[in-house]
């Protein structure tokens, strides 16, 4: 179902709909939505509306156009939106998500890993969850989600291992076969991985819908995708906005849960929870760090002697054997629930 008043965001979706051969219900007022809302996959809301009716679920899709700029995400965030469409970027998205939407089937799960400061240590912590659930035999995916980060392929020293890079996908249009994906991409450590290339050049534009388009095939083709996702406003309305839960990275100290709390106005609605730093001689301890940010500690990163230098010379992986880190990643995994193999159910 399309809830909006606008008339031409009404004729673009309902030509998206018809393409993906997907049936499209019209609300033009929140009465005539409350009663549908409840009986459709999925619920589309232009940016025209500003209030949802009364005790309904959140809406899948905020659907705005080019040039609505940051509104459309304040908008998304304060209706508890899933995510947002931008037309016609993401035109192809859409008609994926709508044909989706008629016959939904299982997917994995999509952990989103970020830093609450500058150096906080996500790109390790993500590496090590990646790392810890593919030794359990699950499928996974580690995508590096900072295009300005130097490439998560110089921590796994993976740079020349043959497969496709985030700049080989730009091109990409609609939906992505998920198996092809998995195919095609680099593999290190028992997981697969989808790294921006460690070069000098200026990154390659990605449009947001291909990333969407990658991240839902990739949720399709494995159980558990892991994303490095960059602390700037561009790499987290990329991809924080297609995860499922999301993992702050936060050092225990005050400053660092000072930055960590601004860092929250930017996050989608979804269930987030803090990896707290700990080191010795730390201004703070983790249950300072989850009142003054107001999240739930989920696991203590382990301060490891020489991880600076084993990012550098790709040796990350050699750490993560390491049983204080075993330790660390066992406790990620097991609150993520039953899902992967190895865990065990209620």
């Amino acid at each position: 179902m399309l809830f909006t008043g606008s008339g031409f965001l009404r004729a673009e979706v309902e030509r998206i709909a018809a393409a993906a051969g997907a049936h499209l219900r019209i609300a033009a007022d929140s009465g005539e939505a409350a009663r549908y809302w409840d009986q459709v996959h999925s619920v589309l809301v232009g940016s025209d509306i500003r209030a949802l009716p009364p005790r309904r679920r959140a809406p899948a899709v905020v659907i705005g156009l080019d040039g609505e700029g940051d509104s459309l995400w304040h908008l998304a965030a304060a209706l508890g939106a899933e995510r947002v469409a931008v037309l016609p970027d993401a035109a192809a998205w859409l008609a994926g998500h709508l044909s989706r939407a008629r016959a939904p089937g299982p997917g994995g799960l999509v952990l989103g890993v970020t830093g609450g400061c500058g150096g906080a240590g996500a790109t390790t912590a993500a590496i090590w969850i990646a790392q810890a659930a593919a030794a359990l035999g699950a499928r996974v995916l580690l995508v590096d989600g900072d295009p300005w980060g130097g490439g998560l392929e110089l921590a796994l020293a993976a740079e020349e291992s043959p497969g496709l890079r985030w700049p080989d996908l730009a091109e990409a249009r609609g939906s992505i076969d998920s198996a092809q994906l998995a195919d095609a991409l680099p593999v290190c450590g028992g997981f697969a991985f989808l790294s921006w290339p460690a070069s000098r050049e200026q990154p390659v534009s990605v449009p947001p819908a291909t990333t969407a388009g990658v991240l839902e095939a990739a949720r399709r083709g494995y159980e558990l995708v892991v994303v490095d996702i960059g602390r700037g406003s561009g790499p987290l309305r990329t991809f924080a906005w297609d995860c499922d839960r999301i993992m702050v990275v936060v050092p225990a100290q005050l400053k660092a849960a000072v930055a960590a709390v601004r860092l929250l106005h930017e996050l989608p609605p979804v269930e987030a929870s803090l990896l707290i730093r700990s080191r010795r001689g730390a201004d703070l301890d983790a249950l300072q760090i989850s009142d003054a940010v107001g999240l739930p500690a989920h696991g203590r990163l382990p301060d490891v002697r020489g991880v600076a230098a084993a990012t550098e010379s790709g040796r990350l992986l050699g750490l993560g054997r390491r049983r204080r880190v075993r330790a660390f990643t066992a406790a990620v995994l097991d609150g993520l629930g039953d899902g992967l193999p190895g865990e065990e159910g209620p």
